[in-house]
């Protein structure tokens, strides 16, 4: 498989485990969809408590700011800046 030098692995050491995290940003839109759907899953079930009504607003509030975060995650995996290197032919 191609490698891109903006897709590079992360590698984490866990003991004697090692985790190789490959496409970052695929991976974090998914974390960040997870927890979108665990944000309006809890909100729903406080939906079924009336006392609770205020955590579930709540909870549907950070749901759909995380809405936000998933374009911004998928704009920033396609752009990203690189140094260029020093010319000698600087005026």
């Amino acid at each position: 498989m191609d490698q891109t030098p903006t897709d590079n692995p992360l590698t984490l050491k866990l003991g004697g485990e090692e985790l190789v995290i490959r496409r970052r940003y695929e991976v974090l839109s998914i974390i960040n969809d997870f927890f979108i759907a665990l944000w309006f899953l809890g909100g729903s079930i406080l939906f079924l408590y009336p006392s609770l009504e205020k955590a579930a607003i709540w909870l549907f509030i950070i749901g759909s700011f995380q809405f936000l975060i998933r374009p911004t995650i998928r704009l920033v995996s396609h752009m990203h800046v690189k140094r260029i290197p020093a010319s000698n032919w600087e005026h």
